[in-house]
């Protein structure tokens, strides 16, 4: 699970700012208890504040760490395509990730530090029995190992100024590199608003591999054992999660057609429909004249899915743009509860959604302001603006009334005079 993560020098964020999943209130089932730790961790985070004041870029920061991983061996060449703070000192300045997270209950902590040009340092260490032991740290081209790790020597053939050495090092058969990478690789980035959508985000990657759900040779691994919630298939529990969203579909029919194409080739495509059922009849429908809300929701479910059954990060940016807020509400409630998210997945998003805060936790919500040099500040609700937040407040209610701050401050002054209102 995810502990914690912080960057500085990124899009709007100048100073570091750190989002932690350890639980304030450890006495509710939510918080999963990390016992090496001596923590409990929180299977959700929300991020509220008013529009660029830089939510979807702290998002934003953890999805490009990951891409970063995930690509730097085979496309930084030329430049690292890092976006720096674009004032004051922040385009000379370096940018700065660190992120920790548990596997197998072990504490993990990955640490990076860049220029446009090159890689200034970068170290992976684990907490075995609580103490800290490098695995390997590397000062520019200079990569220093952990005794016993020879199977990692490779890596400094490979490394380059611009080429993380996690990228190089996952590659070798290294546990404590790969399991730590396979970790961070498994983060999904769910943003779906018309400006950040994914290419395809109902046609491509996400709804494929919803489908992936619902094809009747699916030979995906349960994703609940019996000491879960007994056994169930993987495409009952992918209609089980359609289904919740009431949208009057019963089924999922996924079949091949033969299409024609003006070379006057015909070539066999599989076909995605939803059955819809009335009191009378059954008829279905092509996923693509869906509303958007029903498309949305079907797209989420496999990456929901998949990051219930490995325990993984999902990160949404503008949870509320397309769903009903009920549906997001019960989304919150998939992700919080022991029962169905046994295995410690995290959801975490931005909104602007006031509702849901009724669902969450005073340590669940973070939020953001824009400052006066036009950087952005994270701030936890629970300490935000020096105010401690009482446990059972109405964090809805005291959002809407400013008592924390990260409200849009709305000057209607000049709309007035352009619009020839006032002097």
């Amino acid at each position: 699970m995810l502990i914690r993560f912080g960057v500085s020098n990124y899009r709007s964020i100048w100073e570091t700012a750190e989002l932690s999943m350890v639980a304030i209130d450890r006495d509710r089932e939510e918080a999963r208890p990390a016992p090496l730790l001596g923590e409990s961790l929180l299977p959700v985070a929300a991020v509220y504040g008013p529009n660029a004041s830089g939510k979807s870029n702290f998002v934003a920061a953890l999805s490009w760490l990951r891409d970063a991983i995930q690509h730097s061996l085979r496309f930084w060449e030329d430049e690292i395509p890092i976006e720096l703070f674009a004032f004051g000192e922040g385009p000379s300045s370096t940018s700065e990730f660190s992120v920790e997270v548990t596997i197998n209950d072990v504490r993990y902590e990955y640490v990076l530090e860049l220029r446009r040009e090159r890689v200034l340092y970068e170290g992976l260490f684990h907490y075995p029995e609580k103490k800290r032991r490098r695995i390997f740290e590397r000062e520019e081209s200079e990569l220093k190992l952990q005794r016993g790790l020879g199977s990692l020597s490779g890596t400094r053939e490979l490394l380059t100024e611009r080429t993380l050495a996690l990228s190089v090092a996952r590659r070798f058969d290294e546990p404590l590199v790969s399991d730590f990478a396979r970790e961070i690789l498994r983060i999904q980035n769910l943003s779906h608003t018309p400006r950040r959508r994914s290419p395809g985000f109902y046609g491509g990657a996400f709804s494929r591999s919803t489908v992936r759900w619902f094809e009747e040779a699916n030979d995906q691994a349960l994703l609940f054992t019996d000491e879960d919630l007994g056994v169930i298939g993987s495409r009952r529990q992918a209609l089980a999660l359609l289904r919740l969203a009431d949208l009057g579909i019963e089924d999922v029919i996924v079949d091949h057609q033969e299409v024609s194409f003006p070379d006057s080739e015909v070539r066999t495509q599989r076909r995605v429909r939803l059955l819809h059922t009335t009191a009378e009849e059954s008829v279905p429908f092509d996923l693509n004249v869906e509303s958007e809300g029903t498309k949305t929701w079907f797209a989420l479910i496999g990456p929901i899915l998949t990051a219930l059954r490995h325990g993984s990060v999902v990160l949404f940016d503008e949870l509320d743009a397309s769903l009903h807020p009920t549906l997001s509400a019960e989304l919150l409630r998939i992700f919080q509860s022991p029962v169905t998210n046994p295995r410690g997945a995290q959801l975490i998003f931005t909104s602007h959604d006031t509702s849901l805060l009724n669902h969450l936790n005073r340590d669940e919500v973070w939020l953001t302001e824009k400052r006066a040099d036009g950087s952005t500040r994270l701030g936890a609700l629970a300490d935000f603006a020096g105010e401690r937040v009482r446990k059972s407040q109405n964090l809805e209610n005291a959002y809407l009334h400013g008592r924390f701050g990260a409200l849009p401050q709305v000057d209607q002054t000049p709309l007035l005079r352009a619009l020839g209102l006032i002097g």
